[in-house]
């Protein structure tokens, strides 16, 4: 009997193991994560690539002064004076430098930098946050997003496992593994503890997985609403009892 019963709960403990997924984490794997207070993150050495959007400044030539381009998908913007542009794949200074030597074959230009582009939306790369949040999916990646905005942003559910949250870094090279490491949101926010508090790249992935509790109510749900649904199909070709 003590067996069967040790077997029954070696069983379940792998049960809920299953329904709360494979935490693979590794503390040390934070170090690949720079924290927001270790590294300057400027415009310089951002490459453009569409659908950025961004706002030249050359206030000597009204006809692209202040004005808004998103960068197309063939990767090009467009002005009536200068003609098509070739943005993607440049950073802002170069892109500015392109543009210089366009205007400058029409207009006289002077000063060290008679053309300013800045970025104003950055649209092209995106961080993921997953898992038991309110607003799932992916944002846009500014290169000074951290964890603690991102989950702000996200508002996990009652039904997240907060203590277990998995910051990952996808790898593209099938030789070296993602770097995973896990935080407690709740003694980040509760406690003030930002040790953990890092820059997200383009392609991280924050992930909040569910309690045990909730993993077993979602799996049950996932079970029971194929058979409700059946049901309800099957009452409604039938129409209700008594209908002839």
């Amino acid at each position: 009997m003590r067996y069967i019963r040790t077997s029954a709960q070696a069983a379940l403990m792998a049960f809920l193991l299953s329904l709360t997924g494979c935490f693979s984490s590794n503390p040390a794997d934070i170090a690949v994560f720079a924290k927001p207070a270790q590294i300057t993150i400027t415009d310089e050495g951002y490459i453009l690539q569409p659908p950025d959007e961004i706002e030249i400044y050359c206030s000597k030539v009204p006809e692209v002064h202040m004005q808004r381009q998103q960068i197309r998908p063939d990767g090009k913007i467009m002005f009536e004076a200068l003609g098509e542009i070739h943005a993607a794949g440049k950073t802002p200074k170069e892109l500015a430098d392109i543009m210089k030597e366009k205007i400058m074959l029409l207009y006289a230009l002077t000063g060290d930098n008679p053309v300013d582009v800045r970025i104003v939306a950055y649209k092209s790369k995106v961080y993921y946050v997953l898992g038991q949040v309110f607003f799932q999916g992916p944002q846009e990646a500014t290169g000074r997003d951290t964890v603690l905005t991102a989950l702000a942003k996200a508002r996990p559910t009652t039904l997240a496992w907060i203590g277990r949250i998995q910051v990952v870094r996808p790898s593209a090279n099938k030789n070296i593994k993602p770097k995973i490491f896990e935080l407690d949101y709740d003694r980040m926010i509760a406690h003030g503890d930002t040790s953990k508090n890092v820059l997200l790249q383009e392609g991280d992935i924050v992930y909040v997985p569910p309690t045990v509790l909730a993993a077993i109510a979602l799996k049950v749900e996932e079970f029971v609403s194929p058979i409700g649904r059946a049901f309800s199909t099957v009452n409604i070709v039938q129409g209700p009892p008594g209908r002839q």
